[in-house]
């Protein structure tokens, strides 16, 4: 079978797996399965984009032990080619807020410790306008840009829903002044998307999926932005930051506990906005079960980012429902 028809047979298969920016297809050839990845054109930048993901996986095959192999990349049209990794997702297996496998800690800091040890010269080149290694107030201006202009953008369409759900008209005003009290800490290849849909396991082991959001930055951010994603119960989150400042040097851990808060109040913010028009826009296609999952999520969400904004976290799921109605069709 030849790489464009492995293209067109995924595209005409149903039951794919669809994150918000690529569309996953399973696809049996005479060698074995593969995933196609396909874009999804229509999709909103909402984070923080740097490289293509064929490159990120071509610089961390030789250090990262349990990341999809590159079979082929496509240019037109667009599409990759990994080996497909058989094995449960562990959102499937232990959903937000519930414990995870025991192995699946030390699984995460080993990642983060492979990722670590990639020199700068090994990663994909970086734009002329990145913060140098070590810039963490530079690297978290970069973050919060991206945040404004997703919340400037929706601003009007959305107006209601933002003034309804307590989201100011500077969202970032709270935290912004506070990116320069950010620790120096030297940068590294960070997956920056670590949850439970992108993690596969699969006899005792953990693999770790889609790296199209993968940075070159903050060590900390990483920790903070998979404590957002994951959700874990606190004797679990405990575990994993003691044992990745045991594993990494302490220049890498410096000042990482104020600035795991600083960095975690810009992830609930940026996911009150992003997620309000995410989830939004999900409401139509919907069935009953599906909207009522998404109302609590994004009341949870934006409880969590009205508490940095010093308002009281008193929405209810009835509330929020009230005011995404317009976009239920």
């Amino acid at each position: 079978m030849t790489w464009l028809r492995l293209y067109g047979q995924a595209r005409e298969a149903e039951g794919a797996a669809a994150g918000y920016y690529n569309r996953n297809v399973g696809v049996r050839t005479a060698d074995g399965k593969v995933n196609v990845r396909i874009p999804l054109a229509a999709a909103d930048t909402m984070d923080l984009r740097l490289w293509r993901e064929e490159d990120v996986l071509t610089c961390i095959r030789p250090y990262v032990v349990r990341a999809p192999e590159l079979r082929h990349v496509s240019e037109d049209p667009r599409f990759q080619v990994h080996h497909f990794i058989e094995g449960s997702v562990l959102d499937g297996l232990s959903p937000r807020g519930v414990s995870v496998p025991p192995h699946v800690i030390g699984d995460v800091v080993a990642l983060l410790d492979q990722l670590g040890r990639i020199p700068a010269e090994k990663a994909p080149p970086l734009p002329a306008h990145w913060p140098a290694s070590g810039d963490s107030g530079g690297f978290a201006r970069l973050l919060a840009r991206l945040t404004r202009q997703v919340h400037t953008t929706y601003r009007d369409e959305y107006r209601e829903a933002f003034v309804g759900l307590g989201i100011p008209d500077d969202p970032l005003a709270v935290i912004e002044p506070r990116w320069e009290s950010l620790t120096s800490r030297p940068f590294a290849v960070l997956h920056a998307d670590l949850h439970r849909k992108n993690m596969i396991v699969a006899d005792g082991v953990t693999w770790f999926l889609d790296w199209e959001l993968a940075l070159w930055g903050d060590p900390v951010y990483e920790i903070a932005i998979h404590f957002h994603k994951m959700d874990y119960p606190d004797d679990q989150r405990a575990e994993v930051l003691g044992l990745w400042r045991e594993t990494f040097p302490e220049r890498s851990t410096a000042g990482s506990s104020d600035d795991l808060d600083l960095y975690a109040a810009h992830e609930r913010i940026k996911s009150a906005i992003v997620d309000t028009v995410r989830y939004s826009k999900q409401l139509a296609a919907s069935t009953r079960e599906e909207r009522d999952l998404l109302i609590l999520r994004l009341t949870k969400k934006v409880n969590a980012a009205r508490r940095v904004w010093g308002a009281p976290p008193n929405l209810v799921p009835e509330q929020v429902a009230a005011l995404l109605a317009p976009w239920e069709g």
